[in-house]
């Protein structure tokens, strides 16, 4: 039984001619030896599998090629491509600088460098992974990669540039390697397979490519892999089966639903989906994916961007003429956002299931009456000859509530709100809206006011004078109207107000807490008395206590002292009881 070879070393490139997905950086190599134009180091940087390693053995080879083709190829016939060929040439020197990227592996690699080709005319020394190279590694190649001798070339291939050093980069010739197109890749596995004798489905080969991701030796150990499950014959359908991928199928089904409004189907497709073992995120990657190629196949100036295989290609022109732009865009959006939210959701399927949801409703919307609610309200036109301001608020019809005013009103203007002189007693209502109507039957509409204060509208400048019972019980009218539960409602109850003036009263409060609540509920107090008692030059002030010598102690041990002092029963109940100070 012979020993088997994977297809990515059976098959590897031996000239620039059969190198894939490179033409121009062959190209360039080529022209450079035609011309005798070669830099002493080059770096060769590019994603996995694309050939970089590859070309700088060509290169290498070609360079010391005794009897070049006319398309500056080796001729494979020379001793040196003979060597090569057999892997026993000692002038092209390979170094793994993932395992040797210590200083001392550099110098031994610098001393190296002194000693000449024993055949051919250039040592090759080929650098893989130099990004691995330590910082005094680097710092030790530096003087021998800017002037090495006459008959040394480098060569240093990465797949991450930019842990390369500027002081190393700047003594190469760059050459960037690019990730190899779905077509070129499919055109490669169909020349392995007629080698190998498979036959292969071409858009199962499509489905490989696109696994690769750019790499040819991906995409060629993919095929090994699929030759083992398959045999012979590689279809379609074994090829999802072996690389776990969703089938195009689901997603043409999934778009089909959109466009009908069919949410139970498309959520059923979803659970198909997942009782397969298939990933919810893998899956809206998936049809974001889909949704991207629909929309390019629209356009034939943008078709070319579809990288599937021809039949496939068909059934996305054809979706694409149902499905209008503006739908697409949105189902993007929409499976975008949910592609962000993905990973910090907890409830992930639900995340996807309402994707889908929005997403046949997208149609439904077009479609869809626009609704009494959703049409804009019309603009109101409210005319009167005398407004009447109310605080800030704008004045909105709803509710009227007429008050008649035998006299003219007269409209005076405070710090808090407009007020109208009349020498009638008005009969006040909670309104919703108020109208005030005078002889000439003009009304004046004002919207819902949410605080006592701005409710009384209409009110009459009196100065009637009242006594301190008076204020005591308008003092607890109003506490037993405030909405406020609990610690303000008790105190309001419990504190008397102190009548400091004929027209103005005074509350003590024992902390900032306190005064800030009563400075929240100063306005409506000051309205309510001021309506109960009518007299509207009624002003309240607030004023802190001072602390006590309790008030002032730091700490619990401190005040129980003070108190213990001034009543020394305290003391006793304490130890009777066997209680601790908290």
């Amino acid at each position: 039984m012979d020993n088997f070879i994977v297809s990515a070393r059976k098959y590897r490139p031996s000239t620039f001619n059969t190198v894939v997905g490179q033409l121009a950086l062959a190209t360039t190599l080529k022209n450079a030896i035609k011309s005798n134009h070669l830099a002493h180091a080059y770096l060769f940087c590019g994603p996995r599998g694309v050939g970089k390693t590859t070309c700088a053995r060509i290169f290498a080879k070609t360079i010391n090629c005794q009897n070049l083709t006319a398309e500056a190829e080796a001729c494979n016939e020379c001793e040196s491509c003979v060597s090569f060929n057999e892997q026993r040439s000692y002038n092209i020197h390979e170094l793994d600088a993932a395992s040797n990227n210590g200083v001392d592996d550099i110098r031994s690699l610098t001393d190296q460098v002194r000693i000449p080709p024993q055949i051919g005319k250039y040592s090759v020394y080929i650098i893989d992974e130099v990004h691995m190279l330590s910082q005094g590694a680097f710092n030790a190649f530096l003087k021998t990669l800017e002037e090495p001798p006459a008959h040394a070339i480098f060569i240093l291939a990465t797949t991450e540039k930019h842990k390369i050093i500027p002081t190393i980069l700047s003594r190469c010739q760059i050459y960037d390697f690019n990730r190899i197109s779905v077509a070129d890749t499919v055109k490669h596995l169909q020349y392995v397979a007629q080698q190998e004798g498979v036959t292969v489905d071409l858009n199962g080969l499509n489905i490989v490519a696109q696994k690769s991701e750019g790499g040819m030796r991906d995409a060629l150990s993919i095929f090994d892999q699929l030759v083992s499950f398959c045999g012979n014959n590689i279809t379609y359908q074994g090829v999802i089966e072996n690389l776990n991928v969703l089938d195009y199928e689901y997603y043409f089904r999934l778009v089909d639903g959109f466009l009908k409004g069919e949410v139970s189907q498309s959520l059923l497709i979803f659970n198909d989906i997942l009782n397969n073992g298939f990933d919810g995120h893998h899956f809206i990657t998936g049809l974001s994916s889909h949704l991207r190629d629909v929309l390019v196949s629209k356009d034939p100036q943008t078709v070319t961007l579809l990288e599937v295989g021809a039949d496939i290609g068909e059934r996305y022109k054809i979706q694409a003429q149902s499905c209008s732009v503006e739908f697409l865009f949105q189902a993007l959006k929409i499976s975008n956002d949910c592609d962000i939210d993905y990973r910090q959701s907890k409830n992930k399927r639900l995340l996807v299931e309402l994707a889908l949801i929005r997403m046949c409703q997208l149609t439904d919307e077009k479609k869809k009456p626009l609704l009494i609610e959703d049409q804009p309200a019309p603009i109101q036109k409210i005319s009167t000859d005398t407004p009447v301001i109310t605080g800030n608020k704008p004045l909105v019809p709803e509710i009227e509530t007429v008050q008649t005013v035998e006299t003219k009103p007269v409209i005076h203007s405070s710090s808090s709100s407009k007020e109208i002189v009349s020498d009638s007693k008005p009969t006040f209502k909670r309104p919703d809206r108020i109208s005030i109507s005078s002889p000439s039957t003009q009304s004046v509409v004002a919207s819902p006011l949410p605080s006592y204060s701005e409710q009384v509208i209409a009110k009459v400048i009196a100065n009637n004078p009242f006594t301190y019972d008076e204020l005591v019980k308008a003092w607890q009218q109003f506490a037993e109207t405030i909405p406020e539960q609990g610690r303000i409602t008790s105190f309001i109850l419990s504190t008397a107000p102190n009548l400091i003036s004929d027209n103005a009263f005074e509350l003590t409060v024992s902390n900032n807490l306190q005064e800030k609540e009563l400075k929240r509920l100063q306005p409506d107090i000051t309205a309510f008395i001021q309506e109960k008692l009518q007299n509207s030059s009624i002003r309240i002030t607030l004023k802190i206590a001072e602390e006590t010598e309790v008030q002032r102690a730091n700490s619990p041990e401190d005040r129980y002292k003070i108190l213990a002092q001034q009543s020394p029963s305290l003391d006793k109940l304490r130890n009777g009881l066997g209680l601790e100070i908290d």
